[in-house]
């Protein structure tokens, strides 16, 4: 007998609209009942589901330099390859080492500048509570890599210049990519394909093309990977999820956040050491293997004569980065999309960008005054705002059509709009004191009148970011910043910095994936 065909499709389009949280999947796959998410009261909670679809298109990718580190046998086993009989395709993980409960994750970093350090340090601190080690350090300055095995307290053969010699080692579990953005995507796919989990710093790429084939290679793979926005593990964005969610304060229209600095020396003038450079011996302290930092052999930035700003302040350039709007507005969008539009993010519809370089008129191109608005096909918009030359911003807030949202210290603060009092007050009876009172004149008014009402939300305890990353490689959680959501932000982020550049007006084509201009 011949099913019809259009109750099927109907379905499936129904299930593709039904989005609850991945945990709901996760706890289920545990026999738990996935009733229930663990952001904050039960009332306040709601699932979201994101079907992915896998891409089989490998990534072509020229010849890497022979590594010195020979494959051997790893200390565990390896698991065997099931396929699930599902009404739904879900692409074969790449499989890496299997962790059991007590095994030590092992972990390599690749970057040991200013965020790798930091990295470093903090990963050592819990290295007993978590059960984690770095065994593995690469960066490209001698002096950063020679620190960075003191710091792990490595021997011989911890610390390489040859990413690969990372990827390659079959101890190492997963690694932190901390690298200048524009090496962020072709080594976290790299590391995917050879089995290791990712957690890679913000921004996900450079350009909207390698964002893309991140999230293909993730989908392709089966890794875990973690996008670097820290907020996306900061509960007042779950907590405002939830609210949105909810309907506590109606259809959300439009949201604002900015991220404003100042500084007497001026923004990403970080020291330079005078001695650094690619005409020193490669043992020397000083040697930069600067035709590798620059990638220019596989196109990831042109190939320049050694740039001592460059190197030490290369936010100061397009040829690395965007500027202040991949390094600090991506820290605003990701959340703002994890709390408006779910786990997975949105793709945006519409962006426009302003702005200038005012004030630091020194050797960079980056805009030290940069402001964009993006419109989402789900009918609303963000706008965000960075500044450099001030460092007072404008607070972040989610506006809704009966109430607005406000994210406070370790809260969020809900206030009503006073057209749409009685919905709000219905919707969330029970949250404040309400009451209704006779006047004067014998009239039931309520108390407090008509857009006053509000109530707070305070945070819960939630696990910090790369907490939640080492959760997620031993299958306990899935990444709060996954690459789905990643991936949303990073177009929206980049299609605002080429409208800033081009000063155009930028469309998301959906159906082809690709920037075009209005």
């Amino acid at each position: 007998m011949q099913l019809p065909l259009q109750p099927l499709v109907e379905q499936g389009a129904e299930f593709l609209r039904r989005r609850r949280d991945p945990r709901d999947d996760l706890r289920r796959l545990r026999g738990g009942s996935g009733s229930k998410t663990d952001h904050g009261d039960e009332n306040m909670a709601v699932h979201w589901h994101a079907l992915r679809v896998p891409c089989r298109t490998r990534l072509e990718k020229p010849p890497m330099p022979k590594p010195t580190i020979l494959t051997a046998l790893t200390r565990r086993s390896f698991l065997q390859s099931t396929a699930a009989a599902s009404a739904w395709f879900v692409a074969p993980r790449i499989l890496g080492n299997v962790l059991g409960a007590n095994d030590r994750l092992n972990l390599g970093v690749i970057g040991t500048g200013g965020m790798g350090t930091a990295h470093l340090r903090g990963l050592t601190e819990r290295r007993e509570r978590d059960n984690v080690q770095v065994i593995r350090v690469c960066d490209l300055y001698r002096r950063r890599l020679n620190q960075a095995a003191q710091i792990i307290g490595g021997g011989e053969g911890s610390g390489t210049m040859e990413y690969r010699e990372v990827l390659d080692d079959p101890e190492v579990d997963a690694v932190v990519i901390a690298t200048p953005d524009h090496w962020h995507t072709k080594i976290a796919i790299e590391a995917m394909e050879a089995g290791k989990d990712v957690y890679c710093e913000k921004p996900l790429s450079l350009t909207v093309e390698q964002a893309i084939e991140c999230r293909d290679a993730v989908r392709r793979t089966g890794r875990v990977l973690q996008v670097g926005p820290q907020r996306t593990s900061d509960d007042r964005f779950w907590k405002a999820r939830d609210a949105i969610a909810a309907g506590r304060i109606g259809p959300v229209t439009w949201s604002q956040a900015s991220y404003c600095r100042n500084s007497h020396d001026g923004q990403f003038n970080w020291h330079i050491d005078p001695d650094a450079g690619p005409a020193n011996t490669p043992d020397a302290e000083g040697y930069v293997w600067w035709d590798r930092w620059l990638g220019w052999e596989w196109d990831l930035a042109p190939r320049i004569d050694w740039n001592a700003d460059h190197f030490f302040r290369f936010r100061k350039y397009f040829a690395y980065n965007g500027g202040v709007a991949t390094d600090l507005l991506y820290h605003l969008l990701a959340p703002l999309l994890l709390s408006i539009s779910g786990p997975d993010g949105e793709y945006p519809a519409r962006v426009v960008a302003s702005g200038g370089l005012y004030i630091e008129k020194d050797e960079r191109d980056i805009p030290d005054t940069f402001m964009m608005t993006v419109d989402y096909p789900t009918q609303h918009t963000v706008q965000l705002i960075s500044v450099m030359t001030n460092d007072v911003g404008v607070p972040t807030v989610i506006h809704g059509q009966r109430g607005t949202l406000s994210l406070g210290e370790r809260r969020i603060d809900i206030q009503e709009q006073a057209a749409w009092w009685k919905e709000f007050r219905q919707t969330n009876a029970g949250l404040f004191p309400y009451r209704m009172e006779t006047n004067d004149k014998g009239e039931r008014v309520p108390e407090p009148p008509p857009g006053k009402a509000s109530f707070s939300v305070h945070n819960s305890p939630r696990r910090d970011h790369m907490g939640n990353f080492l959760d997620s490689v031993r299958g306990d959680d899935v990444p709060n910043c996954n690459v789905e959501l990643g991936a949303s932000t990073m177009v929206a982020i980049k299609m605002g910095v080429e409208a800033y550049r081009q000063s155009k007006t930028l469309l998301w084509d959906a159906d082809s994936e690709r920037v075009v201009a209005s």
